[in-house]
C-alpha cells in the first residue's frame, strides 16, 4: 500500500480511530490462537491494535490522529429504543482485562483518546470528521464498521485495516456507491434502515435483506419514497412494508450517525506527537511483545534486556525513530549494495541456467499480470543464488516464444538435487504448471514454514523482511498504485523497475530462508515443514490442475427436482400450520410452531426473545409432529439447491470443462486442509439429498471410473495408538467392530447381546470422547437422562483406562509447555491452557485432547497424498489423483489399471505413517463419486 501522502498531498491528514470496533476485531482475529503472557494476561487485542497503529503511523504518516471509544452510559438510541444492542453478549473477560492496556498503549504513543458519555464513538467521529472537513483537513475514519460509509465525502474516507498482513481498504465516494449500489452516499442510511442490523438489534423491515434494500432504494430513492409508494409493491413485500412503517422509520433513525455531538475539542489539536519511548518499551516488555519490540526498537530489544535498554536510553545513546517513514531504521534497496541482472537473450539464459545447476539451492519468484495463476500471463522469473545478487529472466511477449523460454528452465526446476526456495511457492508452481512446466522437490517455502512456526504473526514477505532482516522491500504499490479499479498491471511497469523489484523479491526470500529455518527448528517444526508441507505442494498443484469432470446436465435436472420438493414441502407445511406464512422467517416459524401449534410447553428462546428454530432444536423436537421434519427437509433442500446444485456448474472452467478447486494446506491449527472456489469439503453427505450431489462428479471418459479411497475410523484408531490403551488397541488389531466392543464394555453385556441402539449410543460416546464431550453434552446428543450419560462416560474410562491416562498426561504437558503435538511433531499452541478463566481453560483442555488426534489424522492424510502421488509416478500409471475431502482421496481410475493400481494406492495410504494399530482403507469404484463412495 503506498502512503496516503502520495494519494492526497494536502498537509493536514487526520486519522480518527473507532477504538472499540478495532479492539474487538483484533481480539477475535486471534480467537483460535490467542496471545497470553506467562502470567496468564490475554494480549490479543493489544497486539492487534499495536499492529494497526504501527501500520498507520509508519505507512500513512498522519499529521493528526485520535481514537474514540464508546462508553457504558445509555445513548439517545437507547432512550428511543430500549432494545438497542440489548441482545449483545457481555464483553469477554479476556477482552475487558485488556482495555486498560490499550489505554496505556495509546498513552505511550501520545494519541489523543476521546470518550463522551451518552454518545457512541461513531457519533463523535462523524461530528469531528465533518468539522475537520470544514477546516480543510482530509480525514480517514479507521474502522471495519460499514455504518461509517454514510459519512464519506470528497475529503472524508473510510480506512478499513487489512487482515493478517493484507493491505488496508480505502473507501471514498465511488467505492461506497459501488458497494451499496446507490446514486448518493446518504442513501446508505436508507439501505441500512431497511435491512436492519442483527448485531445492534435494529429491526429494519422483516424479510428485507441487503439485496432487496438496495433495489428498493434504487427504485424509490429513499425510505420515505418507498413508504409513500407502497401501492407499487406486490404480495408479501407490500404487506411487510405497510405493517412496519413505524419500525422502518425508527430503524433509519437508529442507523443515522449524529453530526452534532457537543464535542469540546478541535480536530486541529490532535497533532501527531512522538511516542514516549520509556512508556512504550515498558509496556512491550510487560506484555512480552519481544518480536514487535525488535521490529520497533531494533534487534537488540528483548524482554529480558529491558533494563539494559532503559540504561542505554539514559546514557544518551541514539534510539530508532519509531513509525517514521522518512527516518525509518529499516534499510531499503537504495542503501544496500546489490547486483541485479536483467536476462533477455537465450545465451544469457543458458549462462544463468548453468549457474543454477551448479548451486545446491536457489530462491526464485515469478512476475505476472494477475493473482490467479491459472489465467495470469508470466512476465518473467527471478532467481537468487547468493545474498544481494539476483537475475530476472524476461518472458517474451509472443505466447509460443514465452512457452519455449519457460521450458528452458524446466530441467533445473525439477532437479531433485537442488532445493528450490520461494515465498508462497504454490502460486509460482501453479503458474508454471498451467504454462507446461513441472517443478519438483526438494522445496522450501518460507511462507509455509513461518506460518507453522509462528502462526500468530504476519507472514507477508515485506513483514518478514522488516522483522528479521531490518529491511523494507519496494512496495508493490510503488509500481502499480493502490488497489482500486485504476491499478496498473505489472505488464505496464518499465522493465528496469520491474526487474529490480523481481530480483529483490528473490534476494530477500533467499536471505529469509536461513532465518526461517532456524525459527522452524527452534519451534520443533522442521519435520512437519520439510517432510509434510513442502513436499505436498507439487502434488496439490497437480490435483488442482487435473480437476474433475462435472455432469452439469444432471445437476440442472436435480435442481428442478429440488425445486419441486421445495414447493411440495412448502404446501405440506402451510397446510399443517393451517395458514400461509414465511417458512424462511425464524420469527414467523417460531410463532407457528410454539404459539399456535404449541408443540413445546417451554420452548427455547434466542437472546432477542424470539423462539429458537435452530436445526439442533428442531431435530430434538422432530418426533412431536410431522411439520418439524418437513421444515428440516425444506431447509435442507433450499440450502442444497442455492449453495451447491445451482452454484457448482458456474465453477466449471470453460477452457478445460472441468472443475478445479484450490487447496489451502494450513487452513486450521491442526493442519487440516480446506478447498475453496468451490469448497468441496462442505458438500453434505449425511442425508440422501446431499449425497445425490456427488453423483454429478464423474470420470473423464468411458475408459475411466471414479475411485474413492477412504480412511476407516481414522481418528479412533489414532486415539488408540496415541493412548496405547491395550483393550482398544487389541480390538483394532483383532479387526473387531469398535462400536460393538465399546457398547459391550459400557453396558456390561456380551458382544452378541449388544443391540443396535446400544451400538449407536456407543458410537456417539467413542467419537464424543475425542472432542471432550461432557455428561451434559452426551445427554443432549443422545436425548437420554443425564445420569445415564454420566454412567456411560464413567464406564467408558473404567474399561479404557489408558485413554483417561493419556488425556490427563496430555493436558498436563500442555499446561507445562503451552502446546500439544501430533505423532509427527506438529504443534498446536494453547494460550488459554493456564488462563484465569475457567471456561477458557475448559475449552483449551478440550483442544489439548482433540488436537493431537485430529492433527495426526491431517498429517497422515498429507503423507498419504505424497506417497500415493509418488507411487503413481513411479509405476507410470495413468490413474490420476483428483480430490481430497476430509479423510478421502478421489481418483480418475483407468479401467485397465484397476487390478494393479488399487493395491498400490491402498498400501501407500495404509502405511503413510507407521503405527501399531492397523490402518484400514476402504475403497470403492463407480460411474460417479456417489457410487464409488
Amino acid at each position: 500500500m503506498s502512503s496516503t501522502q502520495d494519494l492526497f498531498p494536502e498537509d493536514k491528514k487526520l486519522f480518527l480511530l473507532d477504538g472499540m470496533a478495532l479492539v474487538y476485531r483484533a481480539h477475535f482475529a486471534l480467537i483460535r490462537s490467542p496471545r497470553f503472557t506467562a502470567g496468564g494476561q490475554c494480549t490479543s487485542a493489544v497486539f492487534g491494535m499495536l499492529n494497526t497503529l504501527a501500520d498507520i503511523l509508519q505507512n500513512q504518516q498522519p499529521t493528526h490522529i485520535a481514537c474514540a471509544f464508546d462508553t457504558s452510559e445509555p445513548t439517545e438510541r437507547h432512550k428511543i429504543f430500549p432494545e438497542y444492542k440489548a441482545q449483545r453478549d457481555a464483553m469477554p473477560e479476556d477482552l475487558a482485562s485488556q482495555l486498560p492496556l490499550v489505554d496505556r498503549l495509546l498513552d505511550a504513543l501520545n494519541i489523543k483518546v476521546l470518550r463522551m458519555p451518552g454518545y457512541e464513538a461513531d457519533d463523535v467521529i462523524g461530528t469531528l470528521a465533518h468539522q475537520a472537513d470544514a477546516a480543510g483537513m482530509l480525514t480517514w475514519m479507521v474502522t471495519p464498521d460499514k455504518d461509517y460509509h454514510q459519512l464519506v465525502t470528497e475529503n472524508i474516507k473510510v480506512f478499513k485495516p487489512g487482515r493478517r498482513g493484507s493491505d488496508p481498504e480505502i473507501l471514498g465516494i465511488r467505492e461506497v456507491k459501488e458497494h451499496w449500489e446507490v446514486e448518493r452516499v446518504d442513501q446508505v442510511i436508507d439501505v441500512l434502515g431497511l435491512m436492519g442490523d442483527t448485531s445492534d438489534n435494529i429491526p429494519g423491515i422483516p424479510g428485507i435483506g441487503p439485496k432487496t434494500a438496495k433495489k428498493l432504494v434504487a427504485q424509490f430513492g429513499s425510505l420515505e419514497g418507498l413508504l409513500e409508494n407502497t401501492d407499487k409493491l406486490k404480495g408479501k413485500q407490500k404487506e411487510r412494508v405497510e405493517e412496519n412503517v413505524d419500525q422502518a422509520k425508527l430503524s433509519k433513525k437508529l442507523v443515522t450517525i449524529q453530526l452534532d455531538v457537543p464535542v469540546e475539542v478541535d480536530p486541529l489539536t490532535f497533532v501527531r506527537q512522538e511516542p514516549n519511548l520509556d512508556k512504550l518499551r515498558e509496556l512491550l516488555t510487560e506484555l512480552e511483545f519481544e518480536t514487535v519490540g525488535k521490529r520497533l526498537f531494533g534487534q537488540d530489544f528483548s524482554v529480558d534486556a529491558a533494563r539494559l535498554d532503559g540504561a542505554r536510553q539514559q546514557a544518551g545513546q541514539s534510539q530508532p525513530s519509531l513509525f517514521g517513514a522518512a527516518e525509518s531504521n529499516l534499510k531499503t534497496i537504495k542503501e544496500v549494495p546489490h547486483e541485479y541482472h536483467v536476462v533477455t537473450t537465450k545465451d544469457e539464459r543458458t549462462a544463468l541456467i548453468k549457474q543454477l545447476k551448479s548451486a545446491t539451492e536457489f530462491a526464485f519468484d515469478s512476475e505476472t499480470t494477475g493473482l490467479d495463476p491459472r489465467t495470469a500471463t508470466p512476465l518473467g522469473l527471478s532467481f537468487a543464488i547468493k545474498p544481494h545478487e539476483a537475475y530476472y529472466a524476461v518472458c517474451p511477449d509472443d505466447p509460443d516464444q514465452r512457452t519455449a523460454m519457460l521450458t528452458e528452465f524446466a530441467d533445473v526446476l525439477a532437479d531433485p538435487n537442488i532445493v528450490k526456495i520461494g515465498h508462497n511457492l504454490k502460486y509460482d508452481l501453479s503458474l508454471l504448471r498451467w504454462n507446461g512446466v513441472h517443478v519438483d522437490g526438494p522445496l522450501y517455502d518460507t511462507l509455509l514454514a513461518h506460518k507453522i512456526s509462528q502462526p500468530e504473526l504476519r507472514h507477508k514477505l515485506d513483514d518478514l523482511a522488516a522483522l528479521y532482516l531490518n529491511y523494507q522491500p519496494v512496495p508493490t504499490t510503488d509500481l502499480i498504485g493502490p488497489k482500486d479499479r485504476e491499478q496498473r498491471s505489472m505488464a505496464e511497469v518499465p522493465l528496469d523497475q520491474l526487474a529490480e523489484y523481481a530480483c529483490e523479491d528473490a534476494d530477500v526470500t533467499l536471505q529469509l530462508a536461513s532465518v526461517v529455518r532456524k525459527i522452524a527448528h527452534d519451534h520443533g517444526a522442521d519435520k512437519v515443514v520439510q517432510e509434510v508441507e513442502c513436499p505436498l505442494v507439487p502434488t496439490l498443484i497437480e490435483m488442482e490442475f487435473n480437476g474433475i469432470t462435472l455432469d452439469t446436465q444432471s445437476l440442472h435436472a436435480y435442481s428442478a427436482q429440488l425445486q419441486t420438493d421445495i414447493e411440495q414441502l412448502h404446501q405440506r407445511i402451510t397446510e399443517a400450520a393451517g395458514r400461509s406464512f414465511n417458512i424462511d422467517s425464524p420469527k414467523q416459524l417460531g410463532v407457528v410452531l410454539f404459539d399456535e401449534m404449541e408443540l413445546e410447553p417451554k420452548p427455547k428462546k434466542t437472546a432477542t426473545g424470539q423462539y429458537s428454530t435452530r436445526e439442533a432444536e428442531l431435530e430434538r423436537l422432530a418426533g412431536q409432529h410431522d411439520i418439524i421434519q418437513d421444515v428440516l427437509d425444506y431447509r435442507n433442500a433450499r440450502k442444497l439447491k442455492s449453495t451447491y446444485v445451482d452454484q457448482l456448474p458456474k465453477a466449471v472452467n470453460p477452457a478445460t470443462n472441468r472443475l478445479h478447486t484450490h487447496y489451502e494446506q494450513t487452513w486450521t491449527a491442526t493442519g487440516r486442509m480446506q478447498s475453496n472456489d468451490p469448497n468441496l469439503q462442505t458438500i453434505p453427505v449425511r442425508k440422501q439429498r446431499g449425497r445425490e450431489i456427488r453423483a454429478a462428479f464423474v470420470p473423464r471418459d468411458d475408459d475411466h471410473l471414479i475411485l474413492s479411497a477412504d480412511y476407516s475410523q481414522i481418528e479412533l484408531r489414532i486415539m488408540a495408538e496415541l493412548s496405547g490403551d491395550p483393550t482398544m488397541v487389541d480390538a483394532f488389531v483383532q479387526h473387531q467392530d469398535i462400536h460393538t466392543v465399546t457398547a459391550s464394555k459400557v453396558y456390561k453385556v456380551e458382544p452378541e447381546d449388544v443391540t443396535r441402539e446400544m451400538r449407536a449410543k456407543a458410537k456417539t460416546v467413542n467419537f464424543g470422547i475425542i472432542y471432550g464431550i461432557s455428561a451434559f453434552g452426551l445427554h443432549q446428543r443422545l436425548n437420554i437422562p443425564r445420569g445415564e450419560a454420566a454412567e456411560l462416560i464413567k464406564n467408558y474410562f473404567e474399561k479404557y483406562p489408558g485413554i483417561q491416562t493419556w488425556i490427563d498426561d496430555t493436558i498436563a504437558f500442555a499446561k507445562e509447555h503451552g502446546y500439544v503435538e501430533t505423532k509427527f511433531g506438529r504443534r498446536r499452541y494453547l494460550r488459554d491452557i493456564n488462563s484465569r478463566s475457567r471456561n477458557s481453560v475448559a475449552a483449551a483442555e478440550r483442544l489439548a485432547m482433540n488436537s493431537p488426534i485430529q492433527g495426526t489424522a491431517a498429517d497422515m492424510l498429507k503423507l498419504a497424498i505424497i506417497r500415493v502421488a509418488r507411487a503413481l509416478r513411479d509405476g507410470q500409471f495413468q490413474t490420476k489423483l483428483l480430490l481430497t475431502v476430509h479423510d478421502e482421496l478421489v481418483f480418475d481410475l483407468l479401467k485397465s489399471e484397476q487390478d494393479k493400481v488399487m493395491p498400490v494406492i491402498q498400501e501407500a495410504m495404509a502405511n503413510a505413517m507407521p503405527m501399531t494399530v492397523p490402518i484400514v482403507v476402504e475403497m470403492g469404484t463407480g460411474k460417479n463419486w456417489l457410487e464409488a463412495h
